[in-house]
């Protein structure tokens, strides 16, 4: 394994100081240690993975330094326009890193959300003319092809990923955990939105702990699963797809159960829910300000009124 200690001061030490993404878990020990130790300013944990593209251009377009942008590879889909539309070579020309969590590796067990994606990561990056180093669990050899990643970014202006496999971080628990003072915790909260539902009422459930503890649930109280569907990938579009079944079923009541990351990943569908205003749709987001599935990282959200 390879210590995050020395992978961040690695990053440091060639003048990448400047990190922004969305948390994955087979990244939360680096992206815990970069959030307890990356000064005020220096570390933005993005709502989506585009975004965070588009705040490291923005990064390097004021400062002249190479910025590290860290995602799973699920994430490399929300990438894909601001990397060929403002990043490539043929347009603006922008060295980024990417430090890429690559679940659903060939030959890995993962859940079955990941296995596509985990086929086609380095295909992807491929296709998008991206050259990418899978890194290496041996430390020495790992901060070496971190050098030249670095050196490679800066001398031909381009991205550059770094493609992470499981178990290759040594581990390292967040300091700076989101804390609340909330009456309920998130499953508290899913049982008594659960405890009162109508026995026909439909459930669309987001991505994460929330599907499984859904899942989980309905199994301890002997119900059936033939009206929930469980979101397990595509971060962000369960209240999308509830609007999908809300506008062809009226005569049902849907539920959508979200959470605080994965609304703030592609928060222009509330817009849209907003002004189609389903009268048979309920959009309840349980908010813990926490990334909690993969390491507890904060989100914004919890600063935000999300009634509003």
């Amino acid at each position: 394994m390879v210590s995050v200690e020395k992978i961040y001061d690695t990053f440091l030490h060639h003048g990448v100081d400047f990190f922004t993404g969305v948390p994955d878990s087979l990244l939360k020990n680096i992206c815990a240690y970069i959030t307890d130790h990356a000064p005020r300013g220096k570390h933005i944990i993005a709502a989506n993975e585009g975004s965070a593209v588009g705040i490291a251009c923005g990064y390097y377009m004021a400062s002249g330094n190479v910025p590290l942008v860290y995602m799973q590879n699920s994430g490399l889909g929300n990438t894909v326009n601001p990397l060929l539309s403002l990043a490539d070579e043929k347009v603006y020309s922008l060295p980024l890193l990417l430090l890429v969590g690559w679940r659903g590796e060939p030959g890995t067990k993962d859940e079955p959300q990941h296995k596509k994606q985990g086929e086609v990561t380095l295909d992807l990056l491929k296709a998008m003319k991206i050259p990418f180093i899978i890194l290496d669990t041996d430390e020495d050899e790992a901060l070496a092809q971190i050098h030249d990643a670095v050196v490679s970014a800066k001398s031909r202006s381009i991205p550059h990923a770094i493609v992470i496999r499981k178990d290759t971080f040594g581990k390292y628990k967040l300091r700076q955990e989101a804390l609340n003072d909330y009456p309920l915790s998130r499953e508290e909260a899913l049982m008594q939105v659960v405890d009162h539902l109508g026995d026909n009422d439909i459930v669309v459930s987001t991505t994460g702990k929330l599907s499984r503890e859904l899942f989980e649930y309905r199994e301890s109280k002997g119900q059936g699963h033939a009206r929930d569907f469980l979101t397990v990938g595509s971060m962000g579009h369960s209240s999308s797809i509830a609007l999908g079944i809300a506008s062809q079923k009226p005569e049902k009541k849907i539920w959508c159960i979200d959470g605080d990351g994965a609304v703030l990943m592609h928060m222009g569908a509330m817009a849209v829910l907003g002004a189609e205003h389903p009268e048979n749709m309920v959009h309840v987001v349980i908010n813990n300000g926490a990334h909690e599935t993969v390491g507890g990282m904060p989100t914004v959200a919890a600063k935000i009124d999300l009634p509003a």
